[in-house]
């Protein structure tokens, strides 16, 4: 199994967490036909800004981290 290191910065971090809980939280209070497409993008979004940890970013080789310092 192939080991992440962390890849996403402070404020990226915050920006997904915040824009993934508002997607789950919009996908729940007004359901429709992208009910589960919003859920589904939401739990990603909040997922790696709550791990540090986008796979994307690593097969891009894109790093945010460096910018938090």
């Amino acid at each position: 199994m192939m080991k992440l290191k962390r890849n996403v910065g402070i404020r990226d971090r915050l920006i997904r967490a915040v824009v993934g809980a508002l997607l789950i939280l919009l996908a729940i209070l007004a359901p429709g036909p992208l009910t589960l497409i919003l859920g589904i993008v939401g739990a990603v979004l909040l997922a790696t800004g709550l791990l540090g940890i986008c796979p994307l970013y690593a097969l891009l080789k894109r790093d945010t981290t460096d910018k938090d310092k």
